[in-house]
């Protein structure tokens, strides 16, 4: 039995059917049927080919009339749901990209962003221009386009290992090619430093392809440092931590027309996101042990163990906690201490529990995974509350 569907500004169907009797059904129950859907030619010839498909005992018009608008509108939006498969292409490809971007990541690059301009601008809120909006913009999709890249081109390193870890991810699930992945990457690199570079000056510009080094070297041989726990643990510190906090805060000064000068608030929050990237460096091998394991990738989590390193974390944050509660103390000019003692109180408890919970759970996957983005939720929410502190 074919059964073609087809759309077109007419709106009809063609049916070419093999006359299918009722004891077909009864004696082929697993009579084959392709269906086949063809967008150029929309011929629908249902008011004579219909009766005689032969999925029903009885032909449709000794139906009720409303069981016939049923079958009509089910035929119809058959025809709709198959009728353009180059949208479905686009719409599948779309949703590649963006698991390929890792929106976590994007998250993080955005608040972080979004953060330090704020911090900047309400430190000088007389110098502040509509004029800037733009520029802002485009320094946040060159900081996008960098994210892109360095996730990107450890996707493409990582595929043997993601089918193991990852498997979600678009290249290990087949879901994208190498080839446009590849095509994808080059655009994020050459699309931000040119962003960047036409933008911000030369120096900021250096910032930001010292970045995408870095982030490849972290990635690809022969260099490949994420083998070796220190230098990667430096290395997302150094990018996400340091390199994006410094660079946003001085090209907002730049664009401002200041030059550059620390703050305390400023030098507290690229302290905070320091360590804070070290830790996500460190938790985020947990969720990767068999894979790595399997691969003879050695990280902290392969050496010490999923549960010594999630402690290990969560003291390192712990640590970070105490030291903002202690900066509010001791610099009640520089911070609001009505809201960032508690604030970070709440954090640090949140964590002494979520840890607690993953012991409980005796260190299964999922609860590994959980945890690790317990992690990502606190560090969006230390950005999310700089601004006002």
């Amino acid at each position: 039995m074919e059964f073609s569907l087809s759309s077109s500004p007419s709106l009809r169907v063609s049916a070419t059917v093999i006359h299918c009797r009722s004891h077909y059904s009864t004696h082929n129950p697993k009579l084959p049927v392709k269906l086949s859907y063809k967008s150029s030619d929309l011929s629908l010839k249902c008011w004579q080919n219909l009766p005689s498909i032969g999925l029903c005992n009885h032909s449709l018009w000794s139906k009720p009339s409303s069981y016939k608008r049923n079958c009509i509108w089910a035929c119809t939006q058959v025809g709709a749901a198959g009728s353009d498969p180059l949208l479905n292409k686009v719409s599948d490809f779309k949703d590649a990209c963006w698991r390929f971007l890792r929106p976590h990541t994007i998250r993080g690059t955005a608040l972080g962003s979004f953060a330090l301009v704020s911090r900047a601008l309400l430190e000088n809120s007389n110098l502040i221009k509509w004029s800037l909006l733009l520029k802002a913009f485009a320094g946040l999709f060159g900081l996008i386009c960098g994210n892109g890249y360095i996730v990107g081109i450890n996707q493409i390193y990582d595929i043997g290992i993601d089918k193991v870890n990852k498997p979600y991810l678009p290249i290990a699930a087949g879901d994208l090619s190498v080839k446009s992945a590849w095509w994808l990457v080059i655009f994020f690199a050459v699309a931000g430093v040119l962003i960047v570079g036409l933008n911000f000056g030369p120096f900021i510009t250096s910032l930001y392809c010292l970045g995408l080094f870095l982030g490849t070297i972290y990635s690809v041989p022969p260099f490949r440092m994420k083998r070796f726990p220190v230098a990667a643990f430096l290395i997302i510190a150094t990018v996400r931590g340091f390199l994006l906090n410094f660079g946003v805060y001085y090209a907002t000064r730049a664009a401002l027309g200041l030059a550059f000068e620390w703050s305390s608030p400023v030098v507290f929050i690229t302290a905070f996101v320091t360590i804070f990237a070290l830790v996500i460096a460190i938790t985020k091998d947990l969720p990767d042990v068999e894979g790595d394991r399997k691969f003879q990738i050695s990280t902290l989590a392969t050496k010490l163990g999923v549960r010594n390193i999630a402690f290990l974390g969560s003291g390192l944050l712990l640590i970070n906690y105490i030291a903002a509660v202690l900066a509010a103390i001791y610099m009640p000019q520089t911070f609001r201490r009505g809201l960032m003692i508690p604030a970070h109180t709440i954090l640090a408890l949140s964590l002494i529990f979520q840890t607690r919970v993953l012991e409980q759970a005796n260190y299964t996957k999922e609860a590994i995974s959980g945890f690790y983005q317990f992690i990502w939720n606190l560090f969006y929410t230390e950005y999310i509350i700089f601004p006002i502190l």
